[in-house]
């Protein structure tokens, strides 16, 4: 046993710790010889222009999955420009928009334009109209130089807006809405169909409450007044320039059109009302004709009865016979009568007497 102990050599941990030591500087330092590779053009830039990105900045961005040359290249144009970290732009909130899905150089690129055109448009206030689906350059392009909108839209399929004078007259009216973009409402605010739907309808209540079509021919300013005084733009995206006619034509008479038609409705009851007058005349007429036909059994009924009581009186001695003959005489001469006033032969003379 103690052969075995002296034959084995005596291990120096001391060399070993030395040796691992000199094996984790040398990654060590290659790591930073790599990180240092890589982001040096990065750095180089940020360190030139004064953007404020270090290189430990550099590899948080890595780990933190963010494009550091989105980050460095839009802190480098937002410096050139002389936006500074006092309006919210510093690399951590551009990192913060980065991650939240946002475009970070446009963002930048509507703060340089604003800045240039003297707006008031901060990081904050870009970043969450980014966010909100706006672009926010267009919104900052269209407050410097105003667009304008046709009214009605062209993708409407409309050609006109169509309004009624209280005369009746109906008048077409083209409209041209000048508009800019209002950057404190672009959040939740409404969009340009909103501002075409209202100056529509402004434009057709303003047409209503002319008394004759001659005098929104003779002034259609008056049109364009009458609009903007109702402030069409509040809780809007844009705020209306001005409102300017096109151009105006003067379309159907609709007073004429539906007092003839109300004429046509009219007689049309007239009718129905009289058509049932008639049914129900011709209804009392049957009735008449059959209570006639009724009183006229019930008369063939009563003239039977007359040879049955004469009959009677003859068996029970009311009746003679020369009586008998007196009335057949008067009933004969009763009939004649009727039959010469039926016949019209007798007639009556000036003097009063029989012809």
């Amino acid at each position: 046993m103690n052969l075995f102990a002296q034959q084995q050599p005596d291990v120096n941990y001391w060399q070993i710790g030395a040796i691992l030591l000199i094996i984790i500087v040398i990654l060590f330092v290659l790591f930073i010889l790599i990180v240092f590779a890589r982001f040096f053009r990065w750095w180089m830039q940020s360190w030139m222009t004064g953007a404020g990105i270090g290189i430990l900045d550099l590899l948080g961005m890595t780990f933190r999955k963010v494009n550091p040359d989105v980050i460095v290249r839009s802190k480098i144009m937002a410096v050139q420009a002389g936006i500074d970290e006092g309006q919210g732009v510093t690399s951590k909130g551009l990192e913060a928009h980065y991650l939240a899905g946002g475009n970070v150089p446009l963002v930048i690129r509507s703060l340089i334009a604003a800045a240039k055109a003297k707006l008031d448009l901060d990081f904050k206030l870009a970043a969450a109209i980014d966010l909100a689906g706006r672009n926010i350059l267009e919104a900052v392009q269209t407050s410097v130089n105003p667009k304008v909108i046709d009214c009605p839209s062209r993708g409407l399929g409309k050609e006109s807006l169509d309004g009624v004078a209280q005369n009746g007259i109906q008048l077409k009216v083209k409209a041209r809405v000048t508009v800019r973009a209002n950057l404190r409402q672009l959040i939740g605010g409404a969009t340009e169909e909103t501002i075409v739907a209202r100056v529509g309808e402004g434009i057709v209540s303003a047409i209503g409450t002319a008394k004759t079509h001659s005098e929104v021919l003779a002034s259609p300013d008056r049109i364009s007044k009458t609009v903007l005084a109702r402030r069409l733009d509040s809780q809007t995206a844009f705020e209306i320039v001005s409102i300017d006619i096109a151009d105006i034509n003067v379309g159907e008479n609709i007073g004429a059109r539906l007092q003839a038609d109300q004429a046509e409705a009219d007689m049309r009851v007239a009718r129905a009302n009289a058509e049932g007058r008639r049914a129900m005349a011709v209804a009392e007429e049957q009735e008449m004709i059959a209570q006639i036909e009724e009183n006229r059994s019930k008369l063939v009924e009563a003239e039977a009865e007359v040879p049955k009581a004469i009959a009677d009186a003859f068996r029970n001695r009311q009746l003679g016979l020369m009586e008998f003959y007196k009335l057949r005489n008067i009933q004969a001469d009763t009939d004649m009568r009727t039959a010469i006033a039926k016949s019209g032969i007798g007639t009556v003379s000036k003097t009063g007497t029989a012809a």
